[in-house]
């Protein structure tokens, strides 16, 4: 009875944490992507170019407490997926595009989730603000490329 009680609080405490993170996102790095030409709202956002579409979307952790931003880019036209089915211009996001051609957006090197930004044990306003700086990197969007096939293993 105990542990059920302990492990249903650490769940409304995760969702209400991710909440106030989620809000703190939208306060201090949603005005830099309004800015920088991104429209979408929180977590996928998407940037029309003269050559393509800058995609950014952010991924929580499943098991709460962090998130990474993946960002990728698609043509003009919108992209097939793996499955083969075409999302148009204005409902593309990262997620859409094969793993191959995301880049992925964190303040540390690492592949786990421990890499990740983590506001489980930092001040959401910290978090955020790591967040920003990582986005405001000049070069953040130089190596990624624009997507190819979402058909990895086909010709």
């Amino acid at each position: 009875m105990a542990s059920t009680l302990v492990l249903t609080l650490r769940r409304r405490n995760n969702i209400n944490d991710r909440d106030a993170m989620i809000t703190e996102i939208k306060t201090v790095v949603q005005p830099f992507l309004r800015s920088n030409g991104f429209a979408g709202s929180f977590p996928h956002y998407r940037k029309k170019t003269s050559t393509g579409i800058d995609l950014l979307t952010f991924q929580s952790d499943r098991h709460g407490g962090g998130f990474v931003i993946e960002i990728a880019r698609c043509p003009l036209d919108g992209v097939l997926t793996a499955r083969g089915i075409s999302v148009p211009p204005e409902k593309v996001r990262a997620w859409d595009i094969h793993p191959n051609y995301r880049k992925r957006v964190q303040p540390r090197e690492g592949s786990g989730t421990d890499a990740w930004f983590r506001y489980n044990d930092a001040p959401l306003a910290h978090v955020a603000a790591a967040a920003l700086k990582r986005l405001s990197q000049a070069d953040l969007w130089n190596d990624v490329q624009m997507c190819g096939s979402n058909r990895p293993y086909s010709n």
